[in-house]
């Protein structure tokens, strides 16, 4: 089956769908085009600012000594790392700044502040979740190897602790994503060597960052080191957690669709990009929570242009709203609690068996479906 016999689709012909692709690709081209000291500027102030929060909340945390100082202090550094993660490294990591041939923002250059590799990352991530994006057997975040988000998954028993596996997820999210860097890595060692090679880079990176959050940090805080380490867990919790929203509204929530694998069998880059419109999702955000969000907000456009710059985001979705409307293609977006009330609902409707949850008035739909989504 290929993308243009799904129900929202079925509409286009071969000439909309070529002429649809051939649209986003000037977008693409219009913004490569348009590149250049206003956004390598942006980039650079965006590092700066979060490199001396990052150091301010320290200060606030060690200098403050009230539980006040302690709270303003932890929540800064969360938020510092929050903009690390995603604005920075999330969007660093993708190639979105390459263009600036500068060696330390650079894709292959930069390692982000938590405990996965980055180079582990770039492959599960940029490779197997954007080119195979929601494609049964094919891309490695769905379901992130723990959850079932589909019922095109076979239920079992274990599938009943599945919110409680969201909730433990949620709360270690950096600590998932360096195991699923590390296995989707992992697969593409031919060789024990080459296998011991993956694990050991995943096992430095772990140890020097928990060596840098849990000992080095809180002995440099002296007698204060307890306020340092108890901010430091703090700090990074918030962060998990928040990173975990970002992605599961992103990814989850209804509207969005799961694919079987012959979906990518000679498919064209056209349709392509309208995989990526029924894979992801947006949610609705002003500047100050798009900026927060690593403006993955709008997922849909970063799944349509993964490799360009996370600021010009806002600027290409009205473009991409007005090509939706024009060739009555979905774009699904609401609310950031909406989103995500849509997918802790999924996430209790699959967890159990389908013979109970399918009386459910949504969710759960089967790949490559007309109907409801393969992750709702």
């Amino acid at each position: 089956m290929a993308i243009r016999d799904i129900a929202a689709y079925t509409h286009l012909s071969q000439r909309d769908i070529d002429a649809f692709g051939a649209e986003l690709d000037a977008i693409r081209s219009d913004v490569e085009d348009s590149l250049g000291v206003k956004d390598a500027a942006y980039i650079r102030h965006v590092i700066v600012f979060q490199r001396v929060l990052d150091v301010v909340a320290r200060l606030l945390i060690v200098g403050w000594r009230s539980r006040l100082g302690w709270s303003v202090g932890t929540l800064s550094l969360a938020y510092a790392k929050s903009v690390e993660n995603m604005e920075i490294g999330h969007n660093v990591c993708h190639g979105q700044w390459d263009w600036m041939n500068d060696s330390e923002i650079h894709s292959t250059a930069w390692e982000w502040d938590m405990v996965g590799s980055s180079a582990q990352w770039r492959y599960s991530h940029n490779y197997r979740h954007h080119v195979y994006t929601n494609v049964h057997g094919m891309d490695d975040d769905l379901g992130f190897g723990v959850m079932r988000v589909s019922r095109d998954q076979p239920w079992e028993p274990a599938n009943l602790a599945q919110p409680l596996a969201n909730l433990l997820l949620a709360l270690t999210f950096e600590w998932g994503i360096a195991r699923h860097g590390f296995h989707s890595d992992e697969s593409r060692a031919s060789t024990a060597a080459g296998k011991r090679a993956v694990k050991r880079t995943m096992l430095v990176k772990m140890a020097h960052q928990t060596a840098k959050d849990y000992l080095v940090l809180p002995a440099l805080g002296w007698r204060r080191w307890r306020r340092v380490l108890t901010a430091n867990i703090a700090a990074n919790l918030l962060r998990n957690l928040w990173a975990y929203v970002v992605i599961f509204c992103g990814h989850f929530p209804d509207g969005v669709q799961t694919f079987a694998p012959e979906i990518v069998q000679e498919e064209t880059r056209a349709e392509w990009y309208l995989r990526q419109m029924l894979g992801t999702a947006n949610f609705k955000a002003g500047p100050l929570l798009a900026f927060s969000s690593g403006n993955l907000c709008y997922q849909i456009e970063h799944h349509l242009f993964p490799d360009l710059p996370s600021n010009r985001y806002a600027q290409i979705s009205l473009r991409v709203r007005e090509l939706c409307d024009k060739y009555d293609v979905p774009y699904t977006s609401g609310s950031l609690a909406r989103q995500y009330l849509q997918t802790l609902r999924t996430n209790f409707r699959l967890a159990l068996p389908d013979r109970v949850s399918r009386a459910a008035p949504a969710g759960g739909g089967r790949a490559v479906s007309s109907s409801k989504s393969g992750l709702s």
